[in-house]
């Protein structure tokens, strides 16, 4: 009995060795798997319950609503009996406005989570670009003071203007001090 376990255990090996073994690449993509549950666009379905949030939040929305429950109860309290078919507790309309309000809610917070996505991406480029205003602002005011430094050893118009006014002033007065007479201090005549 021991022998027949050992050669069936033998055989079973044999067997094993023997099956193809599939092999792995990993510069393939991997076969797509069978699904059960249907496939669907995530961001398509985002955009449609960001369009139904939206007209939910609309006074059309809310004018065709009330318009469309007047009727209902108008219709189910002042119609003949044989064309009720909702009495008085509306359980039926109940149940219309429950599951409008069930489906209503989660497509909002979806609509809502997207829109905050957006918002967070959009206040991460602002803080960004806010980064990058700040730096060349800093860098603009160095190279102002840089430029200001440099200008304080240069002769600007009107330091020159200054002086050469301050000159002029000087010779005046020395004119004014040696009033030049005749021929006093020409040398015309040694000519």
């Amino acid at each position: 009995m021991a022998a027949e376990r050992t050669q069936d255990r033998d055989r079973e090996r044999e067997r094993e060795r023997e099956r193809p073994v599939p092999r792995i690449r990993l510069d393939l993509p991997r076969e797509r798997r069978a699904r059960l549950l249907p496939e669907y666009d995530p961001e398509a379905f985002g955009r449609l319950s960001e369009r139904i949030a939206r007209f939910l939040g609309t006074g059309r929305f809310l004018v065709w609503m009330t318009l469309t429950i007047i009727v209902w109860v108008a219709w189910n309290i002042f119609a003949p009996a044989s064309l009720k078919f909702d009495e008085y507790p509306f359980i039926f309309l109940t149940l219309a406005l429950s599951l409008q309000a069930s489906y209503a809610a989660p497509l909002i917070l979806l609509a809502q989570n997207r829109q905050d996505d957006r918002d967070r991406v959009n206040l991460e480029q602002d803080r960004k670009q806010n980064e990058r205003s700040i730096a060349d602002t800093e860098y603009l005011t160095r190279e102002i003071a840089a430029l200001r430094m440099g200008l304080g050893e240069v002769a600007t118009r009107d330091w020159i203007r200054s002086e050469l006014q301050d000159l002029i002033k000087e010779l005046e007065e020395r004119r004014d001090l040696f009033p030049s007479g005749g021929t006093r201090g020409s040398d015309v005549p040694d000519r």
